[in-house]
This record gives structure tokens, C-alpha cells and sequence, in this order.
């Protein structure tokens, strides 16, 4: 268990970098029996902690929550919370304490409240080598240098929390969907038969898939389409009417009036444009 003393966690909130995200506590406790916190108002961090094997609970203003292999949590600061091991099969943890001026949005992205603290990982060993990676720089020293890794690998960590969901989850289903429209550039996109793959009607499907991804579906190919359509461009020498076709617009024209709404200019012009 590495603890940063608080006159140094201060200097490093206003030192470039680290005023992003800093952390302040770190450590890795195997089967930790009887282990166990109660705080009544909170602590200006959020506690994050990832388990590897056993069982635990945290408990915040909205209710108990039971914790198992697989599992992340984020305890937002400021708020009250408890936590503890399970008696009979204690879990084993990895775990940060982080604070700074991107904490917030970090939670906000990953959806991360008092009543919803617990996610389930897609990659548990990505999360635990970047707490792994925070703990060996905290091990060096406390120099800005250690420190400023330390956040860079915090930084990792939050930004996987707010990005990846587990197998199974909605948005597992909604990240499918996307990747098939990534693989498939050239076909039409089937609202409806992607909704259908997701078991949930077509407008339901297109409104999760716009909070999830930002864009709506169209758009979103249409995004897939021009981003492919600029590898082509600016790496072969293809007519514009076959970059076109393989995006998936016959009409070498259309083609040509979406791309120069995308991008401010025409397929011909953006080939001339000097890059790299």
C-alpha cells in the first residue's frame, strides 16, 4: 500500500499534468480477510478497485452492492460509502485512490453514480496492469516525473472504464453492431436488422446507438465510409468513381457531394492537399 502525503498530493493537483488526474493512494492486498472501510461523508478522491478473485460488497446512499471476480468499482468522491470482504471467500484486490480536474468527467463518461459502482470488465488483466503500472511508478519515488506516470496509467484505467463494457452487456450488442458496420463498408445499412440482431425495436435500437456512439447510425457509416474513402485516396492512386464503389456509392457523384460536405472539399482536391 503506497499513500502520497498530502501536502505533495496538493503540489501536484497544480502542476501541469498531473492537475488532470493524480493518484494519491495505491495497492494490491491478496485475499484480504477482514479487510473493510466505512467512511460517513466520503474523501475528496474516488476509490477505484478492481477484483481478481474472491467476493466483497460496497455499499453507498443507494443501497448494497455484491462484488466478484471480473468486477470494477468506482466509488465516487465526496459521497459516503463502506466496503468490505466477503467472510468466507475474501476477495483479492488491485486498487487507486485518483483526484483532479478530469475525475468528473471521467465518471460522467463511464456512467459511474452511487447507484450504479459495480461494472463488469471485458479485459480484467488491461485493468489490473495499468493499477500495476500506477503502483510501480508510486514505488520509484514521488518525484513529478513518477507522478506524472503514475496519472498517465490512472488516466489508462478511467478511460477503459468508461469505454469498454462486458460480453453480454447492451452495449456489447451495440459495439457489434458498429464493428459490423465497419466490416461491411460497402453494403446499405439495415436499420431494422440490426435492431433485430439486438432484440429491440428499430427506434429503440437507433436511439441507444446514438447515445452510445454519438452519431446516428447513417451517420455513422457515413463516417466509416469517409474515413475509408481518405485511407484510399491518400494511399493509392484509384479513380475517384472506384474509391466510390468500394465505400459503398455507385453514384461516383453522390459520392463526390458527401465527401465535400464531410470534408470542405472535393475527393480530387483532397488528394492534391500536401499531408504526413
Amino acid at each position: 500500500m503506497l499513500v502520497l502525503p498530502r501536502p505533495l498530493v496538493r503540489d501536484a493537483l497544480q502542476r501541469p499534468g498531473t492537475a488532470h488526474l493524480v493518484v494519491t493512494d495505491c495497492g494490491y492486498f491478496p485475499e484480504a480477510e477482514s479487510h473493510g472501510r466505512e467512511r460517513a461523508t466520503g474523501i475528496p478522491q474516488a476509490v477505484v478497485f478492481v477484483c481478481t478473485r474472491g467476493r466483497g460488497w460496497v455499499e453507498t446512499e443507494d443501497g448494497r452492492f455484491t462484488v466478484s471476480a471480473g468486477e470494477a468499482v468506482v466509488l465516487p468522491p465526496g459521497r459516503p460509502h463502506a466496503y468490505g470482504a466477503d467472510p468466507d471467500d475474501p476477495w483479492t484486490l488491485w486498487w487507486m485512490h485518483v483526484q483532479g480536474r478530469d475525475l468528473p468527467e471521467f465518471l460522467t463518461a463511464a456512467g459511474i453514480t452511487t447507484r450504479s459502482p459495480v461494472r463488469s470488465l471485458s479485459d480484467v488483466y488491461r485493468a489490473v496492469a495499468l493499477v500495476g503500472e500506477a503502483l510501480e511508478w508510486m514505488e520509484r519515488d514521488t518525484s513529478p516525473a513518477s507522478l506524472l506516470g503514475a496519472a498517465g496509467a490512472a488516466w489508462h484505467l478511467m478511460a477503459q472504464l468508461a469505454t469498454d463494457r462486458a460480453p453480454g452487456s447492451r452495449h456489447d450488442v451495440l459495439d457489434r453492431a458498429a464493428a459490423y458496420i465497419r466490416e461491411t463498408v460497402d453494403e446499405p445499412v439495415s436499420i431494422a436488422a440490426l435492431a433485430a440482431m439486438a432484440r429491440v425495436s428499430p427506434s429503440h435500437f437507433s436511439a441507444l446507438f446514438k447515445a452510445r456512439f454519438g452519431f446516428p447510425v447513417r451517420q455513422y457509416q457515413t463516417q466509416v465510409r469517409m474515413a475509408r474513402a481518405r485511407e484510399l485516396l491518400d494511399t493509392t492512386d484509384q479513380p475517384v468513381a472506384t474509391v466510390a464503389a468500394t465505400v459503398g456509392y455507385p453514384d461516383s457523384f453522390y459520392f463526390a457531394r458527401q465527401f465535400k460536405r464531410v470534408h470542405g472539399v472535393s475527393p480530387l482536391r483532397y488528394r492534391r492537399q500536401g499531408k504526413g
